[in-house]
C-alpha cells in the first residue's frame, strides 16, 4: 500500500463526487434513493479500481469509507447551499456600494485585464494552430510512403501480397500509433502554459482592484476565486478537447490498418480487386482526416481566449451590477467539495506498514 497516497488523486475522487451532486439536484426525488445507494458506488469502485489495481484491499476499504462522507457531505451541502447563495449576494452587493465612488477606474481597471489577457492568449492560440498543422503535418509526410508501397505490392503475385499484407498493416497501425502519440505531446504543454497565464492574469487583476476593494477584500478574493475555478476550468476542459481530437485522429485512420487486414484474408483472385482501390485512395483518405482534425483543432486556441475574456466580461458585470448568479454559487459549492475531499482523503491513507 506504500504506493496507495500517490495513486489516489483528490481531484479524481472530487470529480465524481461533484457529478454525483448534480445529477442528484437534476433527478426526481424518487431516484434519489437509488443514485445514492448504486450510481456513486459504481463510479468510485470503477476510479478506485482503476488506480489501485494493485491494492485492492485499500481500495474497498476506502470506498466503504467515501459512501458514507458522500451521502453526509450532499446533506451538509444542501443545508449549506442557501447560506452560500445569500453570503455570495450579500457579498457582491456590499463589494457594488464599496466600489461605486471608484467605477470607473474599477471599469478601467477590468478592461486593461481583458485587453492584456487577449494579447497574452493571441501568441498562444497563434502556437497551438502551428502545432496542430505541423503534427497533422509530420503524421502525413510520415504515412505517404505506405501508399507507394502499397502500389507496389500490387505488382507482385497474389501470394507474396497475403504473405507481406499483415505484417504491412501491422506497421501501418504501429505509425499511425506512434504518429498520434508524439502530436498529443507536442499539444499538451500548451494546455499548462495556457492554464499558468490563467492564474498570473486574475492575480494581476488582483493586484489591480485591491487599493479599491481595501474594505471588502474578503468578498473580492471569493470572486476571484471563482474566477480562477471557472479559468482553470477552461484549461483542463481545452487540454481534453485536445486529448479527445487526437484520439478521434486515431479512430479515423486505424480503419485502413484494419481493411488491409480484411483484405489479407481474401481469396487470391479478390485480393488484387479489394487493393487496388484502397491503394489508390490511401493518401486521399489521410490528408481529408487531417484536415479534418486540422479545421477542428486549430481554433482551439482562439474559443479558448474567447471564453476567458467572458468570463472577465461577466466578473466585470457583476461588480457593477451586484447581482450574483447560479454560476458563482456552484463554483464556490465546487470548491468546498473538492476541500472536503481533500481533507477526507488526507485522514483516510492507510500507515505505509
Amino acid at each position: 500500500l506504500a504506493g496507495a497516497r500517490a495513486d489516489v488523486n483528490p481531484d479524481e475522487v472530487a470529480s465524481v463526487l461533484w457529478k454525483y451532486f448534480t445529477e442528484l439536484g437534476s433527478n426526481a426525488k424518487e431516484t434519489v434513493d437509488q443514485l445514492q445507494q448504486a450510481e456513486i458506488t459504481k463510479q468510485l469502485n470503477t476510479l478506485l479500481e482503476t488506480k489501485l489495481q494493485s491494492a485492492n484491499s485499500y481500495a474497498e476499504d476506502l470506498q466503504r469509507r467515501l459512501v458514507p462522507f458522500a451521502t453526509q457531505l450532499q446533506a451538509r451541502l444542501a443545508q449549506d447551499s442557501q447560506r452560500l447563495k445569500e453570503q455570495i449576494r450579500q457579498e457582491l452587493e456590499e463589494l457594488r456600494a464599496k466600489l461605486a465612488p471608484y467605477a470607473d477606474e474599477v471599469h478601467q481597471q477590468i478592461s486593461t485585464n481583458i485587453r492584456q489577457l487577449q494579447a497574452k492568449m493571441s501568441p498562444y492560440a497563434e502556437e497551438l494552430r502551428s502545432q496542430v498543422d505541423r503534427g497533422a503535418g509530420e503524421l502525413q509526410r510520415v504515412l505517404e510512403p505506405y501508399a507507394a508501397e502499397l502500389r507496389d505490392r500490387l505488382q507482385d503475385n497474389a501470394e507474396s501480397i497475403q504473405a507481406s499484407l499483415s505484417p504491412y498493416a501491422d506497421r501501418l497501425q504501429q505509425q499511425i500509433d506512434s504518429g498520434v502519440e508524439t502530436l498529443k505531446e507536442r499539444l499538451a504543454p500548451l494546455a499548462d502554459e495556457l492554464k499558468a497565464q490563467v492564474g498570473q492574469s486574475v492575480e494581476e487583476l488582483r493586484r489591480g482592484l485591491s487599493p479599491y476593494a481595501q474594505e471588502v477584500q474578503d468578498g473580492l478574493n471569493r470572486q476571484l476565486e471563482s474566477l480562477t475555478a471557472q479559468m482553470e476550468r477552461a484549461a483542463e476542459e481545452l487540454r481534453a478537447r485536445l486529448a479527445a481530437s487526437s484520439e478521434e485522429l486515431r479512430a479515423q485512420l486505424s480503419p485502413l490498418a484494419q481493411e488491409l487486414r480484411q483484405a489479407a484474408g481474401s481469396d487470391a483472385e479478390s485480393l488484387r480487386q479489394r487493393l487496388a482501390p484502397l491503394a489508390q485512395q490511401l493518401d486521399e483518405r489521410v490528408g481529408q482526416t487531417l484536415e479534418t482534425f486540422r479545421q477542428q483543432a486549430a481554433p482551439f486556441g482562439e474559443a479558448f481566449g474567447r471564453q476567458l475574456v467572458e468570463r472577465l466580461e461577466e466578473v466585470r458585470g457583476k461588480l457593477d451590477s451586484g447581482t450574483a448568479g447560479v454560476e458563482d454559487h456552484l463554483e464556490l459549492l465546487e470548491k468546498e467539495v473538492r476541500e472536503k475531499v481533500a481533507a477526507f482523503l488526507s485522514t483516510a491513507q492507510p500507515a505505509e506498514n
